[in-house]
């Protein structure tokens, strides 16, 4: 037996002994350790469904795509770095226009993509860090009970770790430092004009968010959970975004959360304007449920600055029917809360701890 063979059998008895009680036993189910030097993409390319791909620590400079349900790919934590490609500078003409783009030349560091008519289900990645990359450091289309997980997203150009068209995603104990937009963004599709996707009770738990634009962003998407994260030192904590398509996004809870010191300057876009002293922003929704947070020391004099705002979009439609309640605000500029919308809009204040409102008696 070779050296390596012994190394792989070490590995493989450690992880299946790390593993037990995470997953049912399978003899069929098969780990694919992938040793610093070798291709996480070639490990992934011959896993077949329910199979773990187990990365050990190291500098790995690829992109990677799954496509095979019940797969996990797994690191040793933030010692397993997958960064981009070092590109050689060259004259060459540019590659002609393809239907498709590959993860790599999309910029992304992990894609985990579904077929065009079908969920690809139950994947998982964890235990990893991914950084550096020109767009997303993981993004993910078209998935049902996608997990990501411990995942460290950091310094990528666009999103963290991103989610589109997909449902009852869980996305917990991550961190997302530093990227270009949101550390954490989920939609229903930033492509397609269409109303808010139902996404069946898609979780965002125990993340950490700090120096991003918009700590966590959630564009046109309806039934999911936002708890228990911490949001700091971004431009905007969270942003729950929605326009005139219908249904309108909304029918989610966004609790116990600690959004704090959210005062990072953002120039404009064109959607938004500038972004500092943001706490949590509701714009365009409806039945959103707000409570038990404690959002504190935000500054600003953005249109979207303050503790808790609610603000009509940016099309013109009305925040209506949301809840606002239990929440723990203070030292929020220009108030603790802010309703921009009429009062015929229905939404509701009540049992937050604040000092000032705009407009007065919300607190």
């Amino acid at each position: 037996m070779t050296k390596r063979h012994i190394t792989y059998l070490a590995c493989t008895t450690v992880l299946v002994g790390a593993l037990a009680g995470t997953a049912p036993a399978s003899a069929a189910h098969r780990i694919h350790v992938v040793h610093p030097g070798e291709s996480i993409q070639k490990a992934v390319n011959a896993a077949r469904p329910g199979d773990t791909v187990f990365v050990l620590a190291g500098t790995y400079r690829e992109s990677v795509t799954v496509k095979t349900p019940g797969l996990t790919l797994r690191g040793e934590g933030d010692r397993t770095v997958i960064k981009p490609v070092k590109k050689k500078k060259t004259k060459s003409a540019p590659p002609a226009a393809k239907a498709t783009v590959s993860c790599e030349e999309g910029g992304n560091g992990i894609c985990v993509i579904g077929a065009k008519n079908t969920a690809l289900e139950r994947v998982t990645v964890a235990d990893l860090k991914v950084t550096g990359f020109s767009r997303m450091g993981v993004w993910s289309m078209g998935t049902d009970r996608l997990t990501v997980q411990r995942v460290t997203a950091d310094d990528n150009g666009q999103w963290g770790i991103a989610q589109e068209h997909s449902t009852r995603g869980v996305f917990r104990d991550n961190v997302a430092r530093r990227n270009g937009d949101a550390g954490l963004f989920l939609a229903n599709n930033v492509k397609a004009e269409e109303g808010a996707r139902d996404t069946k009770g898609t979780l965002v738990v125990r993340n950490r968010l700090e120096g991003n634009r918009i700590g966590i962003t959630v564009r046109r998407l309806r039934n999911l959970t936002v708890t228990r994260n911490l949001v700091t030192g971004n431009c905007a904590g969270v942003f729950v975004v929605g326009d005139e398509n219908k249904p309108k996004a909304g029918a989610l809870t966004v609790s116990r959360n600690d959004v704090e010191r959210n005062n990072k300057y953002c120039p404009k876009t064109a959607r938004l304007p500038y972004l500092q002293g943001s706490g949590i922003v509701l714009t365009g929704t409806e039945k959103a449920l707000v409570t038990g947070n404690v959002v504190t020391g935000h500054a600003g004099r953005s249109p979207l600055s303050g503790g808790i705002v609610l603000f009509k979009s940016f099309v013109g439609v009305t925040s209506e029917r949301n809840r606002i309640t239990g929440n723990h605000l203070r030292d929020n500029s220009p108030a603790d809360l802010v309703d921009q919308e009429a009062a015929r809009s229905g939404n509701a204040f009540g049992g937050n701890s604040c000092r000032a409102s705009k407009p007065s008696g919300l607190c």
